[in-house]
């Protein structure tokens, strides 16, 4: 038992030896590029200059050149392509001009780079597949130069049994200069004095100077803008044009602004990549969103030019073709704000994207704020998808006549958020989209705007029915906006002890000239009875007992018995 034991202990020893045995070369392929020699040009690295890792390397680098140290800073590039001659001679220069570029060109946040020898990724969550894995070449940054990408890599490199350092390659080093001649120092900053140079917190002396200029010089630059576009609009005649031009004034401000502010990026003044890729992505949304506003506003004085032509005052007399076209145009605006701001976004996103590090950190903080506002923008949510729900069913077009909460109102514009009603007063509801579709309203302009309106008056029980029924028609047949006389109709739809109630029933051409013939029919009837009939009013009966005249009981009210005693005008 014990030999059977011993033997597969050997066994296991023997396939664990051969593994690694077989695994040594692969390993040391995997790891790191091994060279025969590295920078024989320069002296040896001072003990300020750590290379073990990448973050290590990358820090140390941009702690040498902010002290202004080239030579020692030389030592964390592999300048293999040059002779030793030419590195002695060019190392510390392409030191300061790597410096320049990444200082300027992107923002590196070392604390994003790997803190192993290995370079492994690690995730613990298991999403990326090439977890655990060593590495030996990392891209730390991306920078374009007439639409030319070029690289800054790191790499991992072993002269024979020395420790493995992490070096910025050959191939990093090359387009150097060119990268130099877009990203280096400025005009501005190179007839600085040495003294502004000098680093506090993220930025240079000079650029916390400079970056409040920057902002109120392009500022001023766009007030004048927004100036002259408010005259230009005053110039113009009246009409669609003056309109246009004073509507876009803060957005040809915006787009003046980005425009100068980028100018002057390209040739007057190069801040930091931390203070640069802010001012880019800011400036990207700036631009976009005016030219998305003034694309709207453009949409917007088409809409009113369409509605005054086509539709002019908004209300239900319109033929109801027309007013269904400009409810569609209204939506399509919608639809083209909604296209807009997702187009706009992805611009935006892919545009940070070039900008890796800072990008994604301000991806990150963006998402978080995404949450927040979506939970505190609840409500404009709804009232935007109940927007879109109105312009897909359509229960109002512009210009119907609606019964809202007891108001008669003209619908006069849908919106994302609200809806605007025109009272029969000429003012002006706004009211939420979500709380206007989920209140019970009366369209009037559906499928036909005429409409039964209908009188009621009490009269006494001696009231002639049939001479109220030829007064009625005689004047209702006298009003224009009565139309199909023939249902012109006269009842008596309620009776009491003391009066009775006869309602009238008229057909009017649309809702707001009914009411109006509603109000003459009514007022011409009153007359009539006032001059002809007063008799037929209702009356209240008083009855004094002869208890009440000594003193006793006091005089009740209530009706007569019949209408024969009420009718006899005893007493009223």
């Amino acid at each position: 038992m014990k030999t059977h034991t011993t033997w597969g202990l050997w066994a296991i020893a023997l396939l664990f030896s051969s593994l690694c045995v077989a695994q040594t070369p692969e390993d040391r392929e995997i790891r790191w590029f091994a060279v025969d020699s590295l920078n024989t040009g320069l002296d040896e690295p001072p003990e300020s200059v750590s290379r073990l890792t990448p973050r290590d390397s990358v820090r140390s680098f941009l702690d040498l050149t902010k002290q202004q140290n080239f030579p020692a800073a030389a030592h964390l590039l592999n300048l293999s392509d040059l002779s030793p001659a030419e590195q002695r001679e060019k190392g510390a220069e392409l030191a300061r001009q790597l410096a320049a570029v990444l200082r300027r060109g992107e923002w590196i946040d070392t604390s994003d780079l790997p803190a192993r020898q290995d370079a492994v990724i690690e995730d613990p969550a298991g999403k990326n597949p090439q977890a655990g894995q060593p590495r030996r070449n990392l891209q730390i940054a991306s920078l374009s130069v007439e639409g030319q990408a070029y690289d800054i890599r790191l790499a991992r490199y072993r002269v024979g049994d020395e420790e493995p350092v992490w070096l910025f390659t050959p191939d990093s080093l090359g387009p150097v200069p060119v990268l130099y001649e877009k990203y280096g120092p400025s005009w501005l900053e190179q007839h600085l004095p040495q003294r502004f140079k000098s680093t506090f917190g993220m930025l240079q002396i000079w650029e916390w100077i400079a970056i409040p200029v920057f902002l109120l010089g392009t500022g001023l630059v766009g007030w004048l803008v927004s100036r002259f576009v408010g005259l230009v609009a005053q110039w113009l005649p009246a009409g669609s044009p003056s309109i246009f031009a004073d509507q876009i004034k803060v957005p040809m401000a915006l787009v003046a602004m980005t425009v100068l502010a980028q100018m002057l990026f390209n040739y007057v003044v190069s801040f930091s990549a931390v203070a640069t890729t802010t001012f880019r992505i800011v400036l990207i949304t700036i631009m976009a969103w005016g030219v998305g506003m003034i694309a709207l506003r453009f949409v917007d004085v088409l809409l009113l030019k369409v509605k005054r032509r086509l539709v002019g005052e908004i209300d239900d007399t319109k033929p109801r073709d027309e007013r269904h076209f400009l409810t569609t145009l209204q939506a399509v605006r919608r639809g083209i704000i909604l296209v807009t701001i997702v187009a706009v976004s992805i611009y935006i996103l892919s545009e940070i994207q070039l900008f890796e590090t800072l990008g994604l950190t301000l991806l990150a903080s963006a998402s978080i704020l995404t949450v927040l506002l979506g939970i505190a923008g609840q409500a404009v949510l709804g009232n935007i998808l109940s927007s879109f729900q109105v312009s897909l069913a359509k229960p109002i077009r512009i210009g119907d006549l609606v019964i809202f909460e007891d108001q008669w109102c003209y619908v006069e514009g849908i919106y994302y958020t609200f809806i605007r009603l025109r009272t029969w007063d000429e003012r002006r509801l706004v009211v939420p989209v979500q709380y206007f579709t989920s209140k019970p309203f009366e369209n009037l302009s559906v499928k036909t705007p005429k409409m039964y309106r209908m009188i009621e008056l009490a009269l006494h029980l001696n009231a002639d029915i049939e001479c109220l029924r030829e007064k009625f028609k005689e004047f209702a047949e006298a009003e224009k906006n009565v139309v199909e006389h023939h249902k012109l109709c006269c009842y008596v739809t309620a009776q009491s002890a003391a009066a009775q109630t006869v309602s009238f029933y008229l057909m009017t051409s649309e809702p707001f000239a009914g009411w109006e013939a509603e109000m003459h029919v009514r007022e011409k009837l009153l007359g009539f009875i006032r001059d002809n009939h007063p008799e037929w009013w209702p009356r209240e009966v008083v009855v004094t007992s002869q208890h009440d005249l000594t003193g006793g009981e006091r005089p009740t009210t209530r009706p007569p018995p019949g209408a024969a005693h009420a009718g006899s005008g005893d007493s009223t």
